[in-house]
Parts: C-alpha cells; structure tokens; sequence
C-alpha cells in the first residue's frame, strides 16, 4: 500500500475515520467516543419492539381487569447505552406533631 511515501494525507485520514465511525456495534473508536454505539442499529430497534410490547400487554391487562385497585405498575423499558439510570429519588422523614410542638417549645431555651 503507497502511503504516498510514508505520510497520510489530511483527507486520507479523515475518509479512514469516516469508515470507523460507520461501523456500528464493532468499532472500538467509536464505542469509546460515544458509548451509545456500543449497540447497532438492529439492537436498538428490537429494545424499542421489546418496549412496545411490555406496554400494550401492560395496558391490555390494566383495560381488562375486573378490579379497579389494581396496583399494577407499567414496565421500564430496557436501559440503552450511554442513558443515564434513575436515581430513586430520595425519601423525605417528616417530623411529627409532638417532635414540631418539642422543638418550638424549647425553641428559647438555648
């Protein structure tokens, strides 16, 4: 291969990372510059599938159940790459009436 006498030409390593970056799923550069490509397009379209799936059989269970109390929860769809996971969000300790009314009473005491 004539690497026009041992140097590469600007254009020549723009069209070679070009093609790098087209490979998705398999590119090891591309899967380090941007991690949502660690998955091809094919693993993204049968996540959205397998998504699409869990919610009608979610809500064709929850249209046709009898009980109206039905504390079903609807389905999380699959992580992806590169999506940030929920944080549970923090639960809140709220004082009683007793602990509000000893705080105010002592309140001018210190």
């Amino acid at each position: 291969m004539d690497l026009w006498r041992g140097r590469l030409s600007l254009r020549r390593v723009h069209v070679l990372l070009q093609a790098l970056y087209k490979k998705m799923g398999e590119s090891t550069l591309l899967s380090a510059v941007d991690e949502t490509a660690t998955w091809s397009e094919t693993n993204h379209i049968l996540a959205r599938i397998s998504d699409g799936l869990e919610l009608s059989n979610y809500l064709f269970i929850k249209a046709n159940s009898s009980d109206e109390d039905d504390d079903f929860e609807p389905p999380k769809p699959l992580p992806r790459p590169g999506q940030v996971a929920e944080e549970p969000a923090p639960s809140v300790a709220l004082a009683s009436g007793a602990e509000v009314a000893d705080f105010f009473t002592n309140f001018g005491k210190f």
